[in-house]
C-alpha cells in the first residue's frame, strides 16, 4: 500500500507541473522574446571569455527567427549552443513567467600544444578547442607529438605545476622529443628531462633538492640538462658553450682560495718551531772549551745531527702542501 501511494503521489505531481508548463506556455506563446527577457550566465569557476554574450543571443535569433516564446525549440538550441567548441556543456530552460535562461559552462585550457604546425587549446578532459581571434588564456606552452591518449596525463602534470609555487616559479613550458618529455625552465638555458609522464610528484622532488643543495652555488648557464627520469639519481649535461671564466663564480673562487685553511696554518706552525730550535742550538757551541777531545766529539755529534734535520724539514714542507 505504502508503495503504490508513494508511485500515485509522483504521477499527480507530473501531472501538475505538466498542467502548468502547458497553461504558462499558453499563455505566454504570443509573447515576444525580448533581449530583456533573456539570461546568460557563464558558471565556470575560471573566467575566460571564449564565448560572448552577444554571440548567444544572436544564436537565440536565427533558432527563433519569429521571437515568440511558442516557436522556441528549446533542445535544437540547447543542441545548437553545445556544438561550439569552447562550450563544455549547456542548460536552457524557460520559467513559468516566459523568461528564457541559458546556463552556459565553458572550457578552461590547461595547457596550449603546439603539434603539427598548428595551435589549440586542452582542457582538463583532455578535449581539444581551437584558439580564439579575440580571446588569449594564459596557460603552459606543449610542444611536441603529445599523442590524445597522454593529454589527461599532462593535464594533471600542469595542475601540479601551477599549484606548487616552486615548480610555477621555474618550469616555463614542456616540450616532447621522441618518447621523452622535458621542463623548460626559466633560469638558464637548461632544461629538466623527466623521461615519461609518470611519478612526478617524485621527479619534480629530486629536482627540487639538487637546486636547493647544489645549483643556488653553480652558474644556471654551466649546464644544458639536468634529467631526474633515472630512478634515485640526477644526470646532468655540460653546457660546452659555458666558458667559466667569463663568470662572477669565477672570481668568487679566487677570493675564497687567498682565504687560508685551518689545516694549512697548522702545517705553517711547525717550521717556526724547528727555526727556534736553530736558534738556541747555534750561540751554544762557542761557550764550550776549545780542546781537540771535546771538538772531535762535538763535531761527531754534529755529523750526526744533521741527517735527522735533513730528514724532518720535508715532512714539514709535505704538511704545508
Amino acid at each position: 500500500m505504502k508503495n503504490k501511494y508513494r508511485i500515485l503521489k509522483i504521477v499527480v505531481t507530473v501531472i501538475i507541473l505538466g498542467l502548468l508548463l502547458s497553461f504558462s506556455l499558453k499563455r505566454f506563446s504570443h509573447q515576444q522574446i525580448t533581449d530583456n527577457k533573456i539570461s546568460v550566465k557563464m558558471s565556470e569557476k575560471t573566467p575566460v571569455y571564449f564565448v560572448d554574450e552577444k554571440d548567444i543571443r544572436e544564436i537565440v535569433k536565427k533558432e527563433n527567427p519569429s521571437g515568440k516564446v511558442g516557436d522556441l525549440n528549446i533542445p535544437s538550441l540547447e543542441k545548437r549552443i553545445n556544438s561550439l567548441p569552447a562550450v563544455d556543456s549547456a542548460n536552457v530552460y524557460l520559467n513559468l513567467n516566459g523568461k528564457l535562461n541559458l546556463d552556459i559552462k565553458q572550457r578552461v585550457p590547461v595547457f596550449r600544444l603546439n603539434k603539427d604546425g598548428r595551435d589549440f587549446y586542452v582542457d582538463e578532459k583532455g578535449i581539444e578547442f581551437p584558439i580564439s581571434r579575440t580571446y588569449s588564456h594564459p596557460c603552459m606552452l606543449v610542444t611536441g607529438n603529445v599523442q590524445p591518449d597522454e593529454y589527461e596525463k599532462l593535464a594533471e602534470l600542469v595542475e601540479k605545476i601551477d599549484k606548487d609555487d616552486f615548480s610555477k616559479k621555474y618550469f616555463i613550458g614542456i616540450s616532447k622529443s621522441k618518447e621523452s618529455y622535458s621542463l623548460l625552465t626559466s633560469e638558464g638555458n637548461y632544461r629538466v628531462e623527466i623521461g615519461d609522464l609518470d611519478n612526478i610528484d617524485f621527479k619534480v622532488k629530486g629536482f627540487k633538492t639538487f637546486v636547493e643543495k647544489y645549483l643556488v652555488y653553480q652558474d644556471p648557464q654551466k649546464y644544458s640538462m639536468v634529467s631526474v627520469k633515472y630512478q634515485n639519481q640526477i644526470v646532468t649535461t655540460l653546457n660546452p658553450y659555458f666558458k667559466e671564466n667569463d663568470s662572477i663564480l669565477k672570481a668568487g673562487k679566487m677570493e675564497l682560495a687567498k682565504v687560508p685553511s685551518p689545516a694549512a696554518k697548522k702545517a705553517e706552525s711547525k717550521p717556526k718551531t724547528t727555526e727556534v730550535k736553530k736558534a738556541n742550538s747555534t750561540p751554544a757551541k762557542p761557550k764550550e772549551d776549545t780542546k781537540t777531545k771535546t771538538h772531535t766529539k762535538e763535531t761527531k755529534k754534529a755529523e750526526k745531527k744533521p741527517p735527522v734535520k735533513a730528514q724532518s724539514k720535508p715532512k714539514a714542507k709535505v704538511k704545508i702542501e
